[in-house]
């Protein structure tokens, strides 16, 4: 049964409207027993959960423990809502939404613009291996879907020499290091995880629109979003990692989620095309283990009280979860610490996922609540 008395996270003038758990349809009874778990369960140091339904911010709690900033030790770090966090690869979702704000504004082509003839400097790579490969046939939609068919290999830790992010970010040419890898399938086959195609996303972005990356995504993203200008990891030569280098607040991290679940708006405001919402939550291509595949977005499924419910996710490295759930109208945030953890990850996003936000929707709902 329903509890009238869990309360509302504290309003801070940041464009989050905000209810209790019951007034939001969330059950708090259920939600209770999220922070003495997480705080008996210090392996799993979890850092942040936010949870959104029918449009409001209905529960937020912060933890302490240790972190990183992309790969920088920072220590023991008690959370608040004031502190940005590493959302390591849910940045290559948010470079997606960029792209369709591009496509609508001009800086891209088609999406079935090959690749190579946007790079001139990088011609010389066009043309067949053999019969059956063609660099040049790679184009923007094999970016998006991460199907290029090329030689990658990120599964190795960030340490290891071999790693190709690592040796991508040593490049002199970072474009040209990644589509100079061995080509091993037709592009648009098969799915193969690969942050380098959303390095040469981010790259076709900037010289479409005219600007650093960074500075587009403020004035199209995070401005109509209410997002001050967030920290950004970069490169040497200080262009963003788009694939991995986004910080942010959790507020704002749940707003981007918040506003994907609206198909694009934000207020009153159309942020990102809605068709371009529709586009990349819709699968695309088999991706790893049983989630298919969007437009850098993973879809996925949980089972709760015997019933199925299909949601979309930007996940990142260290157990970084952004979870959307069209059919329950709720958007939840994870944060957590667990760089060096990788088979915890996927563990404690599914907890906080299906145990406690879907749960309690569910909960409510069934209690008309």
């Amino acid at each position: 049964m329903t509890r009238p008395d869990a309360p509302a996270p504290a309003d801070l003038g940041d464009g989050w409207p905000v209810a209790a758990p019951a007034e939001a349809g969330l059950d708090p009874g259920i939600l209770d027993g999220l922070v003495p778990q997480f705080t008996a369960w210090r392996a799993a140091n979890l850092h942040a959960v936010l949870i959104a339904r029918h449009g409001r911010l209905a529960y937020e709690r912060y933890f302490t423990g240790p972190d990183q900033r992309w790969g920088q030790d920072l220590g023991a770090v008690s959370y608040d809502s004031g502190m940005a966090h590493d959302l390591r690869s849910i940045s290559k979702s948010v470079t997606s939404l960029l792209a369709g704000i591009g496509r609508q504004r001009g800086w891209l082509p088609g999406l079935d613009t090959p690749v190579l003839s946007l790079l001139p400097e990088c011609a010389d790579l066009a043309g067949p291996d053999n019969s059956d490969l063609d660099r040049g046939a790679i184009t923007i939609r094999h970016l998006l879907t991460m199907s290029a068919g090329l030689a990658w290999n990120e599964d190795l830790p960030y340490s290891d020499p071999r790693n190709s992010e690592r040796l991508m970010s040593i490049a002199p040419d970072r474009a040209r290091y990644v589509l100079e890898q061995p080509l091993l399938r037709p592009p648009g086959r098969v799915y193969g995880y690969n942050g380098g195609l959303t390095l040469l996303l981010g790259d076709l972005l900037a010289a479409g629109g005219g600007a650093a990356l960074d500075d587009l995504a403020q004035e199209v993203l995070f401005d109509p979003l209410g997002i001050a200008r967030p920290d950004w990891v970069r490169y040497p030569d200080g262009v963003p990692i788009c694939a991995s280098g986004l910080r942010l607040r959790p507020r704002d991290g749940l707003k981007i989620g918040q506003m994907v679940l609206q198909g694009g708006r934000w207020q009153d405001r159309q942020v990102v095309p809605a068709d371009w919402i529709v586009e990349s939550l819709t699968p695309q291509i088999n991706g790893q283990e049983l989630y298919f595949y969007g437009y850098q977005w993973w879809l996925g499924r949980s089972l709760v009280r015997k019933r199925e419910i299909g949601w979309a996710a930007a996940m990142g490295w260290g157990g970084q979860r952004l979870y959307l759930v069209p059919g329950l109208d709720l958007v939840v945030l994870v944060h957590a610490g667990l760089y060096d953890n990788p088979p915890l990850q996927p563990v404690v996003g599914g907890v906080v996922l299906r145990r406690y936000a879907l749960e309690a929707a569910v909960a409510a709902d069934a209690a008309g609540t």
